[in-house]
């Protein structure tokens, strides 16, 4: 059965203007008394090495350390959480979560790949489990600050002292990790990925995931580049150009080094990228901005996809052909896996309802964590691409009010 998530813009976070985007809260995580909740770790030294969140405090992560025969094994989660293309946008981010150290959360809710519950996280569940919290705003990228401002810009300083960080609490004698992220997150577990598996002896088996990360430079609505545009203020104002691989680096510009469909080519560590075909994200902000769609023309279809019309529907589903010929350099090697549905969610690893439950998404009857694990322990290929909208039966759509 298809299940709709109603969520209201405010909590799906879809804002350019304000840089606070991606990703949606179940709330009733953070309630629920019967679920994991783990504490908030400033970095330690961060600062002194100038790894710093966007307002200069030291960033931080939650880690929960496996137990039994996960002991030795690693999954690290970089959260999401868009993007600051401007100062004025870094100003009022750095008044966030997604910008200071200062208004984090104390605790979170771990919950999907980072439950310890075998019944819900069936493959690494008792592995040590961690959450980077995400406060620089160019996924972990960046390098620069503007000192009239207030402002750090440290993206890539944050990777590395965390990666320091948890190899000083034991990810040095791991025997097997895995590098993923949600949205902003995904993008970020691309760029790091092989840098990542740099990280580790030869002996170690260490992949990388991206779960909604595969960010599309596309023609919207209009005939417009919003993402393009976007992307252009966020490397440049960043210094994110220094941080990208130079295999793309060295013959597109920087700003098209940013969107994956440039860089997972030249990926040379196991990967598996997780993405909904339609995914809702780039659909809000990407395909169909408001400034793109000045008379609301498309805002019907937005709220529920039975009112959109032919055009609006074909307009969506080449959005679909051209991600899978984006991501046909993935297909070509037996260590790279794909989950590819089409729905309307984006970010499926972090919620329970996605991840494994009695009605998650499937695809070969297979659900994300079922095919995620049988990638990652090469118990089988996965290559999982869905048919066109509205074929799937199983998605859980996310539909913005």
């Amino acid at each position: 059965m298809r299940m709709e998530v109603i969520v209201a813009a405010v909590a799906f976070g879809l804002f350019f203007s304000s840089g606070l985007v991606l990703g949606k809260v179940d709330n009733r995580d953070l309630l629920n008394p019967d679920l994991l909740s783990v504490d908030l770790t400033l970095i330690s030294g961060a600062a002194a090495r100038g790894a710093v969140c966007l307002d200069g405090t030291p960033p931080g992560y939650h880690l929960h350390p496996g137990i039994g025969s996960g002991a030795n094994s690693w999954v690290i989660q970089l959260e999401g959480g868009g993007w600051c293309n401007s100062i004025k946008n870094c100003v009022f981010r750095k008044t966030t979560r997604r910008g200071s150290s200062k208004f984090m959360e104390k605790r979170l809710a771990f919950t999907g790949i980072l439950s310890n519950r075998s019944e819900e996280n069936p493959d690494f569940y008792n592995w040590n489990r961690v959450k980077l919290r995400y406060c620089d705003g160019a996924s972990f990228s960046g390098e620069g600050q503007d000192q009239a401002n207030g402002l750090f810009f440290r993206g890539q300083r944050i990777f590395e002292a965390g990666m320091e960080e948890l190899m000083e609490k034991g990810m040095k004698n791991a025997d097997q990790a895995l590098l993923s992220g949600c949205s902003a997150g995904g993008l970020a577990s691309i760029i790091h990925c092989d840098e990542f598996r740099d990280l580790f002896p030869s002996t170690v088996k260490a992949k990388c995931m991206s779960d909604a990360g595969f960010f599309l430079d596309v023609i919207d609505a209009a005939g417009g580049h919003t993402l393009r545009y976007f992307y252009a203020g966020v490397v440049g104002l960043q210094g994110v150009a220094k941080n990208l691989p130079s295999s793309c680096t060295s013959h597109l510009n920087p700003t098209s080094c940013f969107f994956p469909q440039n860089l997972v080519a030249n990926i040379k560590t196991p990967f598996f990228l997780l993405n909904a075909a339609y995914d809702a994200w780039q659909f809000q902000e990407s395909l169909v901005p408001g400034s793109a769609d000045p008379h609301g023309e498309w805002k019907a279809c937005k709220v529920d996809r039975s009112h959109c019309n032919s055009t609006q529907i074909q307009f969506l589903q080449d959005f679909r052909m051209q991600m899978l010929d984006d991501i046909k350099p993935l297909t070509r090697s037996d260590q790279n896996g794909l989950f590819i549905n089409s729905c309307f969610a984006h970010c499926q690893t972090e919620l329970q309802d996605t991840w494994y439950a009695n009605d998650s998404p499937l695809l070969g009857n297979k659900k994300i964590a079922e095919s995620v694990g049988d990638w990652f322990f090469n118990r089988s290929p996965v290559k999982a691409i869905d048919c066109a909208y509205p074929c799937d039966k199983t998605c859980h759509d996310l539909i913005v009010s």
